[in-house]
């Protein structure tokens, strides 16, 4: 009960601070559509499975928004989101069919050289996509409103804070499923799973489209905040940060991915703002301490807490 009464909190928390401070929405919602992504990557990471190409799933999702917000302008904003969630949705579906029956670094390293291949393919259709320029999106409407930039954000931080509490109630209620309990399986011990009746094939690819669905919500949401969209959204670079986020957050729970991109954040804003030159190394060396102290993340360590009963 505490997490969810948390959760609401702290998404009141970010509402009032974005509505009383209008030049925090914007990192506000960025870097809350890392905590969505990392929610993705957490999917595999139950399965003992680290994705460093994940992040071609934002690239397809903000691309067909950006697609479809240029060829027709009189969509609605909710339309583009879901509609770029459901191209990664679909994309995985085929693209896991074959990537689901691997496991270690093949898994990993297979959805990276996907990542760049598409990477590479964006940067040189010119003609398509604009290059490294990337393409530009009108402000669309939501729903059925024309608003100006300041509403837009504020609506944007309302529509965005309203998704990360579903996806996050939407990945711990799988994580508690029969399906959820299975993928841990694969982690802990693949050939029992089977024995048990599951195709652990099937378990697996079912993770993957949830993971890739969720890691498409932030794509579409990115696309809509920046007003552009550019091949780097796809980069390997990126898909390392969602992977640093799920690791310092943890996978134990939902809530991970979100305080993992808090701490990310926070790090990151603070030490390029008193060490611009170091915030690369303070970020590296954060997580080599998060690993040591707390091996299963931030939410793994309030997890062990509470089940910790109290010395009298």
């Amino acid at each position: 009960m505490l997490v969810p009464v948390l959760s609401l909190a702290s998404a009141a928390l970010a509402l009032i601070c974005g509505l009383l401070l209008p030049w925090t929405i914007t990192p506000i919602v960025i870097g809350l559509t890392y905590a969505i992504a990392a929610l993705g990557v957490s999917v595999m990471v139950r399965a003992g499975q680290v994705s460093f190409g994940h992040a071609m799933y934002a690239c397809i999702s903000a691309y067909t928004v950006a697609f479809l917000a240029r060829a027709f302008p009189q969509l609605d904003a909710i339309v583009l989101i879901v509609a770029g969630a459901a191209a990664s949705l679909v994309c995985s579906a085929i693209i896991g069919v074959f990537i689901v029956r691997y496991r270690g670094i093949f898994f990993g390293m297979l959805n990276l050289a996907l990542s760049m291949v598409l990477y590479a393919l964006l940067g040189k259709l010119y003609h398509l996509t604009g290059g490294t320029d990337g393409i530009r999106l009108n402000r669309p409407e939501i729903l059925g409103m024309a608003l100006e930039r300041g509403p837009f954000e504020i609506a944007l931080l309302v529509l965005t804070l309203l998704l990360s509490l579903v996806l996050a109630w939407w990945v711990q209620r799988y994580f508690r499923s029969g399906s959820g309990e299975a993928l841990s399986g694969i982690k802990t011990n693949e050939t029992r799973l089977e024995y048990l009746g599951f195709s652990a094939w099937y378990v697996m690819w079912k993770g993957y489209l949830l993971s890739a669905a969720v890691v498409g919500f932030s794509g579409s949401l990115l696309a809509l905040m920046q007003g552009l969209v550019t091949p780097d959204i796809g980069a390997w670079l990126r898909s390392g940060e969602f992977v640093f986020i799920t690791i310092l957050g943890g996978a134990g729970h939902a809530a991970g991915a979100f305080l993992g991109a808090f701490g990310f954040e926070a790090v990151k804003l603070v030490s390029a703002a008193w060490f611009p030159g170091l915030w690369q190394f303070l970020l590296g060396f954060t997580l080599v301490v998060v690993i040591f102290i707390f091996p299963t993340g931030f939410v793994g360590q309030l997890m062990r807490r509470k089940r910790t009963p109290a010395r009298a």
